[in-house]
C-alpha cells in the first residue's frame, strides 16, 4: 500500500560541525536541500530537540532530529504525538550502506531496520516500521570497518555527484508528496547510479 499523506519528513544524522559533511548526515543534507526548495527556514527548537519547519498552509513538517543518530526515534515520536501524526503520515530519509553512492530508492514501510541505528530507534519508539523511507546509497567500506566509514567524508568523484543526488532526492520527496510513493518508487527506484554517470560524461574518450 503507498504512503499517500505524508504529514512529516524527518531528515536522520549527528548534530555538530565535525558530523555535518559526514556520510551518515546525508538526511541532514537532503533536508537543508528541501527546505531551500520550499523556501522554509528550519528553526532550532529546544523542546524537542529538533530543528523544525513547517510550510505555510500547516499541513507538512520537516523535522532534523538533533539527539544523536541513535536517540532518534525519542524525537521523531514526540514530534508526532505533538503534531497528531501516524506513523504512515511519516517519510524518513537517511543513509544506506547497502546502495552505491549516488542511487537513491524509495520505499513503503519495512519489517526491519537495515541495521541503520537511527530507523532501528524511530521503530522502537513508534511501535511500528510503517513508514514511508528515502535511502541514499553511500556505498561500504572495503577494510569492512563500517562504523567508522559512515564517519568519513565523502571524497572528490562523490563529492562531484553528491549535488545531482541531493536535487534527485528532492525531486523523488515532491512526487511522493503529490502522488504517492508507488509513483515515486516507479519513478526513481530504477534510475541509474548518478556517480557512475558523471564519471562517464567526464571520461575524455
Amino acid at each position: 500500500m503507498a504512503h499517500e499523506n505524508i504529514r512529516m519528513i524527518v531528515g536522520l544524522g549527528n548534530p555538530g560541525p565535525e558530523y555535518a559533511a559526514t556520510r551518515h548526515n546525508v538526511g541532514f543534507m537532503v533536508m537543508d536541500a528541501l527546505a531551500a526548495s520550499l523556501k522554509r527556514e528550519l528553526v532550532p527548537e529546544r523542546a524537542p530537540e529538533a530543528t523544525l519547519a513547517k510550510t505555510p498552509d500547516g499541513k507538512l513538517w520537516l523535522l532534523k532530529p538533533l539527539s544523536y543518530m541513535n536517540a532518534s526515534g525519542n524525537v521523531v515520536a514526540r514530534c508526532a504525538d505533538k503534531f497528531g501524526i501516524a506513523v504512515n503520515e511519516i517519510l524518513v530519509v537517511y543513509d544506506d550502506l547497502d546502495l552505491p553512492v549516488g542511487t537513491i530508492r524509495v520505499r513503503n514501510g519495512g519489517s526491519g531496520s537495515g541495521g541503520h541505528k537511527g530507523v532501528e530507534s524511530m521503530i522502537e519508539r513508534l511501535g511500528s516500521a510503517d513508514f514511508a523511507r528515502l535511502r541514499l546509497g553511500i556505498g561500504k567500506a572495503e577494510n569492512g570497518n563500517q562504523a567508522e566509514y559512515v564517519l568519513t567524508e565523502f571524497d572528490d568523484d562523490e563529492k562531484e555527484a553528491l549535488s545531482k543526488v541531493l536535487g534527485e532526492a528532492v525531486k523523488a520527496i515532491m512526487v511522493i508528496l503529490h502522488r504517492g510513493t508507488g509513483e515515486a518508487m516507479n519513478k526513481f527506484n530504477r534510475r541509474r547510479c548518478l556517480i557512475e554517470k558523471v564519471r562517464n560524461d567526464s571520461d575524455p574518450r
